[in-house]
């Protein structure tokens, strides 16, 4: 794709924008950006404008952050105008020669991806992990040089923006409730994320989780080799058991993600022992069932990436009880009560924080004690009071983060910091 001499556009200035901004310089591109905020311009760009169809004055080429709708109007007019509109992720793989392996799902995608990159690069072999996970797609084609594989977490908004983009290896992991206030239904939203298998051709790998209905009833292309595996069975790969013993990778929802992992791999070429080996010295991600610290005989646990419903129902299968819960924030329409036959049993007290709090505790409020406790700081000072040795505090919110903090990594680190703070 030559870019030197073109006049792009690169809407939203997050970290995949910025990313993408650099691109399109580093190529010889003129570059502008737009976005909502008044931010400076990253070196090499002229200027930041408003996020309007008047941005589109002298472009030839719109590049869109991950998290911009593409139904804004300034997309439409840039259709209607016939210029050339690609997200981040499409942009950087247009110079991207190594076979990528892509993920997706509503859950565990970020996992699946850091082990999937952490299996290859336990082979020996040279990979790039990120996209969607927090290393820009782009950063790879800035940093240059040959490489085995790039293994790259895709969101369903980043999927929106692809034309092109083709995946060696690719993975839906499942599909829940989620975005439902971008998107008009579960179905469009499982399409989003079909796109995956889109342009796969003969010889690449679809992986396919067949316990959930949806991703089981995606469509890969002839040629493609189909594989499907079931996360209810013991985790065995081409006829060999494998085993899940460290505790980065403990509950029933990480064989699911070890399960993809592993077959996403083997398409290049790992051999089963260095899975295993692979699996036991995976060291986890930050905010995924991050383990804390054990005072007192309570363990607290930092799971701020558990945003939805579904994916604090997988977490909650890690732990066989004495759980004091502290969940909230921002909801995202979907209702609680799925949690309940995951909760009845387990959780002792419900800490709730943030705009639905009370939501939370009318539907499931029945289930342990409730502490209104609102704020971060509260919430982790009453579970101090109330835990007992062999509990566990599990900052597992099932809400975004923004009423109040910036994301969810501000909130998994200053619940850590509280955590490491306590005497």
């Amino acid at each position: 794709m030559k870019l030197s001499g073109r006049h792009a556009l690169v809407v939203g200035l997050g970290k995949s924008g910025v990313a993408a901004a650099r691109l399109l310089v580093s190529r010889g591109a003129e570059v502008v950006a737009a976005d909502d905020k008044d931010l400076p311009p990253p070196e090499g760009v002229g200027a930041v404008l408003r996020v309007t169809p008047e941005s589109l004055r002298g472009i030839d080429l719109v590049v869109a952050s991950p998290g911009v709708p593409l139904s804004l109007p300034l997309f439409t007019e840039a259709r209607a105008r016939g210029l050339e509109v690609l997200g981040e992720v499409e942009l950087a793989s247009r110079f991207i020669e190594e076979p990528i392996a892509g993920i997706t799902g509503t859950n565990g995608k970020s996992t699946t991806t850091a082990l999937t990159g952490h299996l290859m690069s336990s082979a020996g072999l040279r990979v790039f992990t990120g996209g969607n996970l927090g290393n820009a797609l782009s950063n790879r084609v800035l940093e240059g040089g040959k490489l085995d594989g790039t293994v790259c977490e895709l969101s369903s908004y980043q999927l929106e923006g692809i034309s092109r983009l083709r995946c060696a290896a690719a993975t839906v992991l499942n599909v829940t409730p989620d975005h439902l206030d971008r998107y008009p239904d579960l179905d469009t939203y499982a399409a989003a994320k079909a796109r995956i298998f889109e342009n796969q051709r003969a010889g690449d790998t679809g992986v396919i989780n067949a316990a959930d209905a949806r991703v089981r009833a995606m469509k890969t292309n002839p040629g493609v080799r189909r594989i499907e595996f079931d996360p209810r069975e013991p985790l065995r790969i081409e006829g060999t058991p494998l085993q899940l013993r460290a505790l980065t990778l403990r509950g029933a929802h990480n064989r699911e993600n070890a399960f993809a992992a592993c077959l996403l791999a083997r398409h290049f070429g790992v051999r089963l022992d260095v899975l295993q080996k692979g699996l036991d010295t995976y060291p986890g991600l930050p905010h995924r069932l991050e383990p804390v610290r054990v005072l007192d005989g309570v363990e607290w646990v930092n799971d701020s990436k558990a945003t939805n419903v579904d994916s604090v129902q997988k977490s909650l299968s890690a732990f066989a009880g004495n759980l004091h819960l502290i969940m909230g924030g921002r909801g995202k329409g979907a209702p609680y009560g799925p949690l309940r036959e995951h909760m009845r049993g387990k959780v002792k007290t419900i800490l709730t924080i943030g705009e639905d709090a009370e939501k939370i505790a009318a539907e499931l409020g029945d289930l342990g004690q409730v502490v209104r406790a609102q704020a971060l700081a509260t919430a982790v000072q009453r579970a101090r009071e109330l835990a007992r040795p062999g509990d566990v505090v599990l900052l597992s919110p099932a809400c975004a983060s923004y009423d109040q903090f910036r994301n969810f990594e501000d909130r998994g680190n200053q619940f850590k910091a509280l955590v490491r703070g306590l005497s």
